[in-house]
């Protein structure tokens, strides 16, 4: 393969580092442990899930490592499934992956920065609409009966703005270039650092911190588990935690 069929190899150590560490650490590991107290109440449990879905995560981890050791083409999980199941599934593959996998973890992210946001900057969250279009009155009045109260109305706020906005805006530095793409990542992984470093040190210093963690590992449901069953609750909050390793 010649020069001008190849990428262009700009990533450093660092820049490759904060890559793999910005995608583990998004959004979902800020809100994703509440949800998951939700259904198992109890600090070593949770601890466990979260121990749990990391070896889990890891065996994947490896395994990519070793396809791509074997594979050093672009492309990833595209070319691994090509090299296996050959081009018709690889291609299926990448225009899921391009239309509804990254798409829908983009717009997750999105989402999760604009509520954030909202609550720092109140004019630019979801309670500030924009514009309201009445789409019921665009129906006839017996169908418009059987639509549930939330579909008569389209509303545009302002937390959807910012979430296009921040997603146009990432677009645009990357495709301005590989070393600009990796200056905001290495920011943003940074600064994502520090905030978790922060909450922890926050947590472990108050008055009582430790107490959090006990009982470490009596069986204590959450609420909502015990209206499902506890397995089923173990089930729902490692879901969240394998979510949050999966997360951007």
């Amino acid at each position: 393969m010649t020069d001008a069929q190849q990428l262009h190899r700009h990533l450093r150590l660092f820049d490759a580092t904060t890559l793999v560490v910005g995608s583990m650490i998004g959004s979902a590991i800020f809100f994703a442990l509440s949800i998951m107290a939700q259904w198992v109440a109890t600090p070593g449990l949770l601890i466990g899930l979260w121990i749990f879905g990391g070896l889990f995560t890891m065996l994947g981890a490896i395994s990519c490592a070793e396809l791509a050791g074997m594979y050093p083409h672009a492309g990833g999980q595209y070319v691994f499934l090509r090299a296996a199941y050959g081009d018709f599934w690889a291609f299926l593959f990448g225009w899921t992956q391009f239309l509804v996998i990254q798409t829908g973890f983009n717009a997750a992210v999105a989402i999760a920065f604009a509520k954030y946001l909202g609550v720092l900057v109140p004019r630019l969250g979801e309670a500030a609409v924009l514009a309201r279009i009445p789409l019921g009155e665009l129906l006839p009045l017996a169908a418009r009966s059987h639509l549930p109260h939330g579909l008569l109305h389209w509303e545009l706020n302002s937390a959807q703005v910012v979430a296009c906005g921040v997603i146009a805006l990432l677009t645009a530095v990357n495709m301005r270039g590989v070393r600009e793409g990796a200056f905001v990542q290495n920011l943003f992984t940074v600064l994502k650092v520090i905030a978790l470093l922060a909450l922890i040190a926050a947590g472990l210093s108050r008055t009582g911190g430790a107490a959090h963690f006990f009982p470490l590992l009596k069986p204590a449901a959450g609420k909502l588990a015990l209206e499902t069953g506890f397995l089923a609750g173990l089930a729902v909050a490692l879901s969240k935690a394998l979510f949050a390793y999966d997360d951007r």
